[in-house]
């Protein structure tokens, strides 16, 4: 905008405060301040100018932009606290050096790819909706998968009252009573791939993510991270891009 002026909750996520959709939560909960008033959905301010605090804490977008990549391990939340006291994955990225969110979400008893970051634009633009970025999951399954059940992923099933998107199903291995499967989704829906395989009447045993689009999960172990490369990231924002563009 002209005057200089943005969103509240956009400049509550280049501050590496939270995505903007949790921004908006604190916000509507009346934790954040501007100049002193409790600010609204839909205020618009200047961060050259105004005064911006959440829980009485002044916010300042100084930090550098940082890109993460851990291999989260089963039983840890995809937040950064928890009431509950149960473990998060904030404990596994301390050493970041910077105040990282999650990208999107993994459930406490699924593994593998998660992304997290402080730049608020690249956490909106790999969950929008409409970027329908890929994400690839090895699944193993329990007793065995008939090729109509196989199908039932990429033509779509009635999930919480909603078809879902088709997905991609293939059989990576077979033994008794027991299937390796590599699905690919197109869309983030809360625990989908469960919620799937439980209307198929499969039981899931393991659930990993392997990768976010072009990137990879690799040989990175279990519960360690590293900052994705330059290119990765271009790769992301390119997918992102294109996807919405088509």
């Amino acid at each position: 905008m002209s005057d200089g002026s943005i969103r509240l909750q956009k400049y509550m996520s280049e501050c590496g405060v939270a995505s903007r959709r949790k921004s908006e939560e604190f916000i509507a909960q009346g934790k954040v301040k501007v100049n002193g008033r409790v600010a609204r959905i839909g205020d618009k301010i200047n961060p050259q100018k105004d005064l911006v605090t959440l829980n009485g804490e002044k916010l300042k977008n100084e930090a550098k932009p940082i890109y993460i990549m851990l291999n989260k391990p089963r039983g840890y939340i995809t937040t950064m606290s928890d009431e509950m006291g149960r473990k998060c994955v904030a404990e596994l990225v301390r050493g970041a050096g910077a105040r990282v969110y999650p990208v999107g979400r993994l459930d406490r008893e699924s593994e593998g790819l998660l992304l997290l970051t402080n730049d608020g634009e690249f956490a909106n633009m790999m969950t929008h909706p409409s970027c329908r970025i890929p994400k690839t999951y090895r699944v193993t399954v329990r007793p065995d998968i008939s090729d109509k059940q196989l199908e039932s992923f990429q033509n779509g099933m009635m999930i919480d009252g909603r078809k879902t998107a088709p997905a991609k199903a293939t059989v990576l291995e077979r033994q008794e009573n027991r299937v390796v499967l590599e699905i690919v989704l197109f869309e983030g829906r809360n625990r989908q791939i469960r919620k799937m395989c439980e209307e198929l009447s499969l039981d899931v045993a393991r659930l990993r993510r392997m990768a976010v689009g072009p990137v990879k999960l690799g040989m990175l172990a279990v519960g360690n991270w590293r900052e994705l490369t330059l290119p990765e990231v271009e790769k992301l924002v390119g997918a992102a891009v294109g996807q919405n563009g088509r």
